[in-house]
């Protein structure tokens, strides 16, 4: 591993840039225990970049910035056990194929694949679902290079608070050189999708949450229009989108016409009541069925910024009630619409949904939009009702509020200041968001 000259680094949202002191690819475990021992040795801080899908400063790294693009080998398969060890710059979208032609899959993903898996999951990338959860709760194991320069593995049964620490991680623990995934047989999910108005869903989200193992709705801002998603297993054969089919609405509505109407709004504000009116009527009900990840998933290319923060489940209807009323007060012209995600308790420490039941709110504005004003209000919202951050999307909170939403915050800083007393792993933003 050689040192490459420093060049700026910058997220896929262009909102995040970096230029640090120089830059790495290993290709070796071993090669990031080097890495970081000398940048110790020199007085650096060090940090592992994935693909820049968050918006927040998570991946910046102002010493040396370490590429994934050298770990990206498939370590193990073991189909009868479903134990899949990969290292941590393997993207998403790989994995997803080599999943499937061992005939397994992950249980739940998000809605993009561009991530590396380490980087998906140090920000706890989550998806929705009733009965299986995000990606931390899907992993069985992990390695990882801690501040001195050591390796080391954890598990449920081997450093199981460490473990439980490192799956939503941050980067602040070590760098996560390989996880070993827990998957399941693959299996065909049948998407359906259906336009429908704010009144039905909100009478509705009980009923479309309990009757499905993947619910989901947008909302179109200035509008009554949302579109629902019921994602649930099928025996099969799959049923895909014809070709042109799929390229009309995925590609050329949902990604090229999307963007020029974002061109549009952002040159002209006001026209986005109308444009959003267009947008709600012209969706149109549509079911396929496919091999899982490809459902899950969809394309975005249409550059945008985002907020996210998850809330109490029970807390899910009144908070979109009051959200809405937020746009009769204030002069937003907000031409996203919003997504609303559901999500099972889980364990990891740092999980969003961790110890509740949970829903997710997440807001977007065109990546040449302002957004200062809209996400300021909608958080001040959502953190009235103990909402928490998705820590791979765009907010303000810092520790002083995080130790009151999650129960194990105070845990995880006493394993970060055993673990990193230096603070080898730091950067501008888990200062932020861990005091120090």
């Amino acid at each position: 591993m050689s040192p490459a000259s420093a060049q700026t680094w910058q997220n896929w949202a262009g909102n995040q840039q970096v230029t640090p002191r120089r830059v790495a690819t290993p290709r070796t475990t071993e090669e990031v225990a080097g890495a970081v021992r000398t940048a110790a040795t020199d007085g650096l801080t060090v940090r592992m970049t994935g693909t820049g899908h968050s918006f927040t400063g998570a991946a910046l790294a102002e010493g040396v910035l370490l590429r994934p693009d050298g770990l990206t080998a498939v370590r193990s398969v073991d189909t009868a056990s479903g134990l899949v060890t990969v290292e941590a710059g393997l993207p998403l979208h790989r994995l997803n194929r080599i999943l499937d032609e061992h005939g397994l899959a992950l249980a739940n993903m998000g809605d993009i694949q561009e991530q590396t898996v380490a980087g998906a999951l140090q920000t706890a990338t989550h998806g929705t679902g009733r009965d299986a959860a995000g990606l931390a709760s899907q992993v069985a194991a992990l390695e990882l290079v801690l501040a001195d320069g050591s390796v080391v593995t954890c598990s449920p049964d081997e450093r199981p608070e460490l473990f439980d620490a490192a799956r939503a991680g941050l980067g602040a623990l070590g760098v996560i050189t390989a996880i070993t995934w827990r998957t399941v047989p693959a299996f065909l999910l049948e998407a359906r999708e259906e336009p429908m108005k704010w009144d039905e869903v909100l009478a509705r989200v009980d009923e479309f949450e309990a009757a499905n193992e993947h619910f989901e709705f947008y909302w179109f801002p200035h509008t009554e229009g949302c579109l629902t998603k019921r994602n649930n297993r099928v025996e099969g054969p799959a049923e895909p989108l014809p070709r042109f089919k799929g390229w009309l609405d995925d590609e050329f509505l949902s990604n090229t016409v999307f963007g020029l109407m974002q061109h549009v709004t952002h040159r002209a504000p006001a026209a986005v009541p109308f444009v959003n009116g267009v947008s709600a009527k012209a969706l149109g009900a549509r079911t396929f069925s496919d091999t899982s990840y490809k459902v899950f998933t969809s394309p975005r290319k249409v550059r945008f910024k985002e907020q996210e923060y998850s809330i109490p489940r029970e807390q899910l209807v009144p908070t979109l009630r009051d959200l809405r009323a937020l746009f009769d007060k204030r002069d937003w012209r907000i031409s996203f619409p919003i997504e609303v995600r559901l999500l099972p308790a889980e364990d990891a420490w740092l999980s969003m949904a961790h110890d509740r039941h949970s829903a997710f709110i997440a807001i977007h504005v065109y990546n040449r939009d302002p957004h200062e004003e809209y996400f300021e209000g909608v958080e001040e919202l959502l953190t009235s009702v103990g909402g928490r951050p998705h820590w791979g999307k765009m907010h303000t909170r810092d520790a002083e509020y995080l130790e009151t939403v999650y129960p194990r915050f105070k845990d995880f800083q006493a394993l970060r200041n055993e673990l990193d007393p230096e603070r080898r792993f730091l950067n501008a933003y888990t200062r932020q968001v861990f005091g120090a």
